[in-house]
């Protein structure tokens, strides 16, 4: 298709960024996460308070790779049936016919997916880890590539349930979306000014699904020393030592840990990893994972300082 990349994983990368960047303004670090989950065929956690675009983050994003786009609004009375679909009876023929729901779709937004009791937020693991729904035990697989973008707001807003566990493990990043500069908010008037947001007139598509498989083929490859490998399990395993922290890492973050830091690599233009890579990564990729203990968050310390205080004691392979 005219006008698609075709090269290396840093090249793909670069020129989706440049796309996005039409629109969302001041926010390259959740732009490059969203490319790492991507590349990794991982799902996205989103946190921000509203209003701050993550909606149409995600919107540019798959225009930008030429990917379908759905969005479900999670609300208390949202059913599973309403995210996965379900059988409904034919009179005419009569059989049961399916009904897709809007979870078959490239790229999925669960939007203010803490809204929606434990019921429906359950209705997405399956999809989340193996790419596959059933519906009245009927296996279906999902389009490829699939990924979930689910946006949450603070655990302090009223009308919000907490995750559990089992579903913001699923999640291969979780991205804090902050609020503008004010010279970054006074661009994003000018733009709505001048009418430059419409995603529609305003970005291409740059790359093709096609292009991603050959992305994801790219990083399986990229290399790994073993004493880089020491240095994640090292770091795992001091989150579940760690005097502050009630529940550490799962195995399944380690792993995260590895894919995101070869992403990041091959994203640098590198078929190796180094430990900056994983430096880089860490924080989207495991404070999801980490449960301090209760009086450590009534202290207001932060996942974030502990795991940065890991790494600082841990010794960086060179």
């Amino acid at each position: 298709m005219e006008g698609y990349i075709k090269g290396t994983t840093k090249e793909t990368a670069d020129k989706i960024m440049k796309e996005v960047k039409k629109i969302i303004v001041d926010q390259d670090e959740a732009i490059k996460n969203c490319l790492i989950s991507l590349f990794c065929e991982g799902n996205v956690l989103l946190e921000g308070v509203p209003g701050l675009a993550k909606t149409l983050l995600v919107k540019t994003l798959s225009q930008s790779v030429d990917l379908e786009f759905k969005r479900i609004q999670f609300t208390p009375d949202l059913m599973p049936s309403d995210v996965t679909g379900t059988k409904i009876f034919n009179m005419e023929t009569r059989e049961f016919q399916l009904k897709k729901g809007p979870i078959f779709t490239n790229f999925l937004l669960a939007d203010e997916i803490n809204r929606t009791p434990p019921k429906t937020q359950a209705g997405l693991l399956e999809a989340m880890e193996e790419k596959f729904v059933t519906i009245d035990g009927e296996r279906l697989e999902l389009p490829k590539p699939y990924m979930v973008f689910a946006t949450q707001n603070p655990i302090e807003y009223e009308g919000t349930y907490v995750l559990p566990e089992a579903l913001t493990d699923r999640f291969l990043m979780k991205i804090k979306i902050s609020y503008p500069s004010k010279e970054a908010e006074k661009n994003i008037l000018m733009k709505h000014n001048l009418n430059m947001m419409d995603i529609d007139k305003n970005v291409s598509a740059v790359c093709s699904k096609e292009h991603i498989l050959k992305c994801r083929e790219e990083i399986e490859n990229v290399i790994v020393k073993e004493e880089l490998i020491d240095y994640i399990v090292e770091v795992v395993s001091r989150t579940r030592e760690n005097e502050l922290i009630e529940i550490g890492s799962s195995p399944r973050g380690a792993i995260a840990l590895l894919k995101t830091a070869k992403a990041h690599a091959a994203m640098e233009g590198r078929d190796y990893v180094i430990p900056e890579d994983i430096k880089e990564v860490i924080i989207p990729t495991l404070t999801h994972r980490i449960i301090l203990k209760a009086e450590m968050e009534i202290e207001g310390v932060l996942v974030e300082n502990v795991i940065m205080n890991i790494l600082d004691v841990v010794k960086v392979p060179r």
